[in-house]
């Protein structure tokens, strides 16, 4: 196995997957891009590794958006976010709550900010999507843009199925971190850590797991498959990266979880 290649593979999956539109959250970004220098709404999505708090911390202190929402119940990532950010901040009530409240508990520890709205009972990507416009809808909330930030292992997918709901509106994405896998000591290795980063073995895993989920075919949930995103181009060097991958890794790839399944939108 030539692990230079590995890492190109790896890092181009990473790239696609965990799309940001902007190269900072700050105001001058989103002017210069967009026109606006706020966000009507921004959403972090408990999915995320813990440093997503401190994304969505920053972007507070940076006034980049109107309205404030955290959404997660309980999914596939949800004991290890509970794990990690209790094992490093002991004080933080982590134990049986969603992602949404544990992610808030932090902000308010670490920062002493709060957000407008939690959203606590969403499962998988599907209905983190479906609950957060329930949400928008109780609330009354109006907006023309959302500024989303997931996990970077599932950005892409995020924005693609809220792209299904509203075409109309201008989705802006920011995922909560980026890495690059590097050989050291001839070994796969992260060049710099992102707090609470997943193993390697996890990160590939992840990554491999969105190339199908992705894909507009009979096995993806793009509109061809079980039609829960809208369709999205999945260029050939990706592909190709893919099944580097998967002719390396198959035996890992996640498989969506019927757990955490829901009645009206897709597994995770």
């Amino acid at each position: 196995m030539n692990l230079e290649f590995i890492t190109q593979c790896i890092n181009t999956l990473g790239a696609f997957c965990g799309r940001r539109d902007l190269p900072t959250l700050t105001p001058l970004e989103l002017r210069r891009k967009y026109g606006f220098e706020q966000a009507d709404i921004m959403v972090l999505f408990g999915g995320s590794i813990p440093c997503g708090g401190d994304v969505l911390a920053n972007a507070m202190q940076n006034n980049i958006a109107k309205k404030y929402i955290i959404v997660g119940g309980a999914g596939h990532t949800t004991e290890t976010l509970r794990f990690q950010m209790h094992e490093q901040f002991p004080e933080a009530v982590t134990a049986d709550l969603p992602e949404a409240k544990v992610f808030a508990n932090y902000l308010k520890l670490k920062y002493n900010l709060e957000p407008d709205y939690l959203e606590c009972n969403s499962t998988n990507c599907g209905n983190n999507i479906t609950y957060l416009l329930d949400l928008l809808k109780e609330h009354h909330i109006v907006y023309n843009s959302i500024l989303l930030c997931q996990d970077a292992t599932m950005q892409l997918r995020m924005a693609a199925g809220l792209r299904k709901y509203l075409p109309d509106v201008t989705i802006i994405n920011y995922a909560t971190y980026r890495v690059d896998v590097v050989v050291r000591d001839d070994k796969l290795a992260y060049a710099d850590v992102p707090w609470g980063m997943w193993d390697m073995e996890r990160y590939i895993a992840l990554l491999t797991g969105e190339i199908s989920r992705l894909s507009d075919d009979a096995n993806g949930y793009g509109p061809k498959g079980k039609n829960y995103i809208v369709h999205v181009e999945i260029p050939k060097e990706v592909r190709n990266a893919f099944d580097t991958l998967i002719e390396n890794y198959g035996d890992i790839v996640r498989k969506a979880n019927p757990i955490y399944a829901s009645n009206q939108t897709d597994i995770s």
